[in-house]
């Protein structure tokens, strides 16, 4: 494996209003949003900085669970007492009222649990790639990560100024 060096740029802005602006020139200049990290202490919404949202397969992993869950309520509620009947007091062999529990109950837990692994799979939980550091946004500022062409750099760094950053660097990254 060979590792090359990225060319990256950090700025930190104050507030969000000039790092939403700053996406903004960057985009001008031609860099593109997957080239563009945005870190925060707080949660900051892609609309919040000007950005398309994010593609997210969770509802479709809550969906497919669903579908699952309520094939598994099927099979409990009709499937069991078909395999072993057992008649009750002249009730019918499936009742209505505890068969949509079992059915609503299965086809919940089923869902919750595939959402819950849907998260946890497009959170890309655990993320061993080594990941910025930037003091500053502990104390609530806004950093921009920017990976630029070498013959932009220039024209990056002129415009986070315009925009007004605290402060621009380089910043070390590797890919492995």
């Amino acid at each position: 494996m060979t590792t090359q060096e990225k060319n990256l740029l950090l700025a930190v802005f104050e507030d969000i209003d000039p790092a939403a602006h700053a996406v903004d020139s960057l985009r001008a200049l031609g860099v593109a949003d997957a080239q563009v990290t945005v870190i925060s202490g707080t949660p900051i919404t892609e609309a919040m900085m000007g950005r398309k949202p994010q593609w997210s397969n969770v509802a479709r992993f809550a969906l497919g669970g669903a579908a699952a869950g309520m094939g598994l309520g099927i099979f409990l509620a009709f499937g069991t007492p078909s395999l072993y009947p057992v008649y009750v007091g002249g009730q019918p062999l499936i009742p209505v009222p505890p068969t949509i529990v079992v059915l609503f109950e299965t086809t919940m837990l089923v869902m919750l649990i595939s959402t819950f692994l849907g998260v946890f799979l497009d959170s890309r939980f655990p993320n061993f790639t080594p990941m910025e550091y930037v003091p500053e946004i502990s104390d609530g500022r806004i950093a921009l990560l920017i990976e630029c062409a070498p013959e932009l750099e220039k024209k990056v760094e002129a415009a986070m100024q315009t925009q007004g950053a605290e402060s621009i660097r380089r910043a070390q990254a590797e890919v492995v």
